[in-house]
């Protein structure tokens, strides 16, 4: 929902109190219609020229006012707010005693650093002298990084969209000193304009209301905590999930997703487009079944729209052709105009897509995007010790010492530019990318409605290069070198300018889908072509290259963000860890990123860590008598809401994930363990059933745990000989050259005794494997499933043929 939508409800409210809820099944169903609805980022430039144009470069460092208490924090979002004449105070007791002491309203202003409407109201309100002394004067103000807080965030986001109908970014909120809720909204103008009050406005109507409506308005925020407490904390009496409704969840979501595809541009909806790797995953999970079962012409169908899709986003503005990697959405139906922040979450899970297309159609632009995207994260997100970052800025200056700040500075190119950089090769890279003098914003009526970009080129191809390049007369390798030296020579003019703010805070759950992707391209990219070239911002590297930065990460966030003593992560990391601990997200994602360096890239240890973790986030987050998993560990009095999270958004749920991680263990380790991992998929899986049957399309990937729960048997790959051989390395890729989501994947060196201690402790069917594998060959494929195993092989050629004997052969004529 946009910002001012979202903030005018809450204006209907004042002075009184929001009105009752919903029951609590009908009120977690909304609230999941309306993630679904409406992006939780406001997706519109609304008719805030003035106030974009007067953002200046002090939101992003901090001005030169005197520092507040926030300067003594380690998050960018907060330091970005040091400078503000606001007494702000960080999420905390101190903040809280004063607001009891007091005995006045607490303003909660929750963001991140790279924000683009979080930068409007600071310097629209957050720098105004008069907007401050209000502040000061009448409410104790918190400032919460919702990237270093997610669960105070999703306590009060919650409220917002259950009460008002939307959320966004900047998060407004009034609390008791209590800290429940009293009104909300996202961005606020700081004046009455348009017919909607302002920021200056509300805070006068907010203080009014609870001088005279007091007692109303403390009832009101404890009932609806109440009610959002029963409906997000949901309960399973039973354990048990019918097998057969898991295929009705999945076709179920695909048909929804199929109803909603947009068969010009390709996505799943209308503009804004925003990337949803979740709502790819499972279609292409479909297309894998449909195929086994041997109906090609509806498996054909779902990939065209999956592969539609991926084109279109790659060729898109949303995607950055200059540099790699993907912009958050894109504002207009064509991915054209993006919105220009990049966010880790967004990078790892698009790597994956991409990946797991090229798995199946073998057509290598997608394994290029893969790659790069995952070069961009090398070049200009990963620290010295291997830390991944979490974002870059839609907002930049136009040049060094500018007075503002704009969206997508950085990113934008003039026709004149172009030119004075490129030379004889200009007008065919112009042709090629869609450059003009006036301009490009001009594919649809939504990409730049109030001429913000007038005179200014993002880049989007609009006819696929080996298209254009046939037109040309040029072949498609002489074609795309052109191209690609013209994105380095403006990527050396581009790097000139001055650069987006970096959130180089560390996250563990972002990192850990970063982590994902790494260990699976190390592998999934072997399958290309011998002796193809790559194109810059492409660099090319040796496949293993990507294993070494996903150890990499892993290994930072061991030493510096996980707790040797009492096994428990923390959840970021900037200058020393946070003092948020560790979420279900964090577990979740980093056990998900770990089993993939395990599969992918053999290493024991990995699993190993993985297991101890999922038995920590057992013991931290799973409700052992309701079923499922909260998302915070309930030790900290003031997060008021435990939620068991169910949306697979932007992000996955922690629930889903969850899931899958429990599946995957359960193929790995001997019966016991297994049996206990699949009891707490089942029971978590009984918890949302009904959102599963009613409103699968929000919960995409859990339907997939769903499936994967009830296939009789998950595929198992046990490979067995010399790890440091090329041949076990060649018959490790041939593992990783088809598309198989029900897989596990065992590597396991019979001379390694450590490795065997550790088999026949968990899995002494797998230590037999070992032992009995002929010591003269280098390696041994097994392959097992529904309770039985193929005769074993021992070249990459035959464990393919064995592989895919099922599946019919998707090709390449996508």
């Amino acid at each position: 929902m946009a910002p001012l939508a979202a903030s005018a409800r809450i204006i209907s409210c004042l002075p009184g109190p929001p009105g009752p809820l919903l029951p609590p099944s009908m009120l977690s169903t909304l609230l999941l219609r309306h993630r679904l609805a409406a992006p939780t980022r406001s997706p519109l430039r609304l008719a805030a020229a003035a106030a974009m144009s007067s953002s200046s470069s002090s939101s992003a460092h901090g001005g030169p006012g005197k520092p507040n208490r926030l300067a003594a924090e380690h998050s960018p979002y907060l330091l970005q707010h040091a400078h503000n004449p606001v007494d702000w105070y960080p999420w905390g007791d101190e903040a809280f005693e004063k607001a009891r002491k007091m005995d006045v309203p607490i303003f909660l202003s929750i963001g991140y650093s790279t924000c683009h409407w979080c930068h409007v109201m600071e310097v629209e309100s957050f720098e105004n002298e008069e907007v401050a002394k209000i502040l000061n004067d009448w409410f104790v103000s918190i400032k919460v990084d919702r990237e270093e807080r997610p669960d105070v965030d999703k306590v009060y986001m919650t409220y917002v969209s259950a009460l008002y109908g939307g959320g966004g970014w900047p998060l407004s909120v009034f609390l008791s000193p209590n800290l429940k809720p009293l009104m909300g909204g996202t961005y606020f103008p700081p004046d009455d304009k348009y017919g909607r009050p302002g920021f200056k406005t509300v805070l006068r109507r907010v203080k009014e209301a609870w001088e005279t409506k007091r007692d109303a308005l403390e009832q009101a925020g404890n009932v609806v905590i109440e009610q959002l407490r029963d409906a997000l904390s949901a309960k399973a009496t039973s354990q048990d999930v019918p097998n057969d409704v898991a295929v009705v969840y999945v076709d179920t979501c695909v048909e929804k997703l199929a109803s909603n595809y947009d068969p010009k541009f390709g996505g799943f909806g209308s503009a804004p487009k925003f990337p949803r790797p979740v709502e790819d995953c499972i279609m292409l999970y479909k297309f894998r079944k449909h195929m086994e079962a041997r109906r090609e012409s509806e498996g054909q169908n779902i990939l065209k729209m999956v592969t539609h899709t991926l084109q279109c986003m790659a060729r898109g503005g949303v995607h950055d052709h200059v540099g790699g990697g993907f912009h958050r959405y894109s504002v207009d139906e064509c991915w054209h105009v993006p919105h220009f922040e990049k966010m880790l979450y967004d990078q790892g899970q698009i790597a994956n897509v991409y990946l797991d297309t090229f798995l199946i159609t073998g057509d290598e632009c997608y394994s290029s995007v893969a790659r790069d995207i995952l070069d961009y994260l090398r070049r200009d997100m990963i620290g010295e010790e291997g830390e991944i970052f979490s974002a870059e800025d839609a907002d930049s200056s136009e040049y060094e010492g500018a007075p503002r700040k704009k969206e997508g500075s950085f990113y934008v190119w003039t026709s004149k530019e172009i030119e004075d950089t490129l030379g004889e090769d200009a007008e065919l890279f112009k042709n090629h990318y869609y450059v003009k003098s006036s301009g490009n914003c001009d594919l649809s009526g939504m990409s730049d409605p109030h001429n913000e970009f007038s005179g200014k080129n993002v880049l989007i191809e609009r006819k696929p290069g080996s298209l254009v390049a046939s037109k040309s007369g040029k072949s498609v390798d002489e074609y795309s070198q052109i191209l690609g030296d013209c994105r380095q020579k403006l990527f050396d003019v581009r790097s000139k300018r001055p650069r987006p703010h970096l959130d180089d805070k560390v996250i563990v759950s972002w990192n850990g889908l970063a982590i994902s992707a790494f260990a699976r391209a190390s592998q999934i990219l072997k399958s290309g072509s011998i002796g193809t070239r790559f194109y810059f911002p492409v660099t090319g590297c040796h496949p293993i290259e990507y294993l070494q930065v996903a150890e990499k990460a892993a290994t930072f966030i061991k030493q510096k963000l996980y707790d040797a003593s009492s096994k428990r992560l923390h959840h970021s990391y900037r200058n020393g860890p946070a003092k948020a601990p560790g979420f279900l997200d964090d577990y979740a994602f980093l056990i998900n990123g770990l089993l993939d360096i395990y599969e992918y890239g053999g290493k024991t240890e990995w699993l190993l860590w993985a297991v101890q973790l999922q038995v920590i986030q057992d013991q931290l987050f799973l409700d052992r008598q309701g079923g499922g998993y909260f998302n915070t560990p309930g030790e900290d009095p003031s997060v008021l809401l435990r939620v068991k999270e169910d949306y697979d958004g932007a992000e996955p749920s922690g629930n889903s994930m969850a899931a899958i991680n429990l599946i995957r263990l359960s193929s790995i380790f001997d019966a016991a363990k297994s049996e206990g991992y699949k009891r707490n998929v089942e029971h978590l899986l009984a918890v949302f059933e009904t959102r599963l049957r009613e409103l699968g399309i929000a919960l995409p990937l859990m339907c997939c745990a769903a499936d994967m729960l009830s296939v009789p048997s998950r595929k198992q790959v046990v490979l067995v000989g010399d790890k440091g051989s090329t041949e076990f390395q060649d018959m490790v890729a041939a593992t990783f050259s088809s598309y198989d989501p029900n897989r596990t994947v065992i590597q396991i060196d019979p001379r390694n005794t450590e490795e065997m201690g550790f088999w026949e402790s968990n899995n002494a069917n797998i230590a037999q494997m070992a032992r009995s594998s002929p010591p003269e060959k280098l390696v041994v494929a097994h392959v097992c499933q529904d309770f039985k195993c193929s005769p074993p092989v021992t070249s990459p050629g035959a464990l393919r043929e064995l592989l895919n004997k099922t599946v019919a052969t998707a090709g390449s004529s996508v």
